[in-house]
């Protein structure tokens, strides 16, 4: 299961691929894909995939971004502070094998701390791999735009929900199961009792993000049926 967390830091992640076989490997994905691979063509299917993420009480009035040549965009204007999206593999640590995975699509919802202070990574790690910059390089940028306060460090209280049916989250984990999850700024795991046999959280921690992510499962699916795997 820590693996398996470990994994899903990227989760925060997803992807369909075109035109390209993938194996299970994880060693298959040494550099990025062709961009098309990346992008949705349908945007209104996008939106419709980035609304699973929560349930439709949150969803619905949600803002929804989707992901354009460049990097993503408003689709939807919101009312609620929520703002939906489809995470693409680059959002997982730069040391994650399937950083470069086209067919990762991981639909989150966050919250208004987590729009303020953890989106404007992704966002900036999107820009960044859409410009075709390595991973080494990506890692470069995040280093400097922390010391350069261009980024943020997380809210308390920034949060995700990641309860889609839909969503593909890594080779090893497919769906996985629904969760939300909560981001700090690097923090001992051990407080939390996460990892630990029978908890029912999970964690990962990544230095170069300056962030460590708990994940709770949760028995339910965005559309309210059951994880029967759960």
């Amino acid at each position: 299961m820590r693996t398996m967390a470990i994994g899903i830091l990227g989760v925060i992640v997803t992807l369909g691929a075109a035109g390209r076989a993938f194996s299970q490997d994880a060693a298959s994905y040494p550099t990025m894909a062709p961009l098309e691979q990346y992008l949705i063509t349908d945007s209104n299917a996008e939106i419709a995939l980035a609304r699973t993420a929560a349930p439709e009480s949150i969803s619905a009035d949600a803002e929804v971004l989707v992901l354009g040549r460049h990097g993503y965009e408003v689709a939807v204007a919101g009312k609620n502070g929520f703002v939906c999206l489809v995470q693409r593999s680059w959002t997982a640590g730069t040391k994650d094998p399937e950083f470069w995975n086209a067919k990762l699509r991981s639909p989150i919802c966050l919250n208004a701390a987590g729009v303020r202070s953890y989106l404007p990574l992704t966002i900036k790690k999107t820009e960044w791999a859409l410009a075709g910059q390595s991973k080494t390089q990506i890692a470069d940028h995040i280093k400097a735009a922390f010391e350069k306060k261009e980024l943020p460090l997380l809210e308390a209280g920034a949060m995700g929900y990641m309860l889609s049916k839909q969503g593909y989250v890594s080779d090893n984990g497919g769906h996985w199961h629904p969760h939300v999850m909560f981001f700090f700024p690097q923090t001992g795991v051990p407080n939390w009792g996460a990892n630990l046999g029978g908890s029912p959280i999970l964690s990962a921690e990544d230095a170069t993000e300056r962030l460590t992510v708990f994940l709770i499962p949760v028995s339910r699916w965005s559309d309210g049926t059951a994880d029967d795997t759960h």
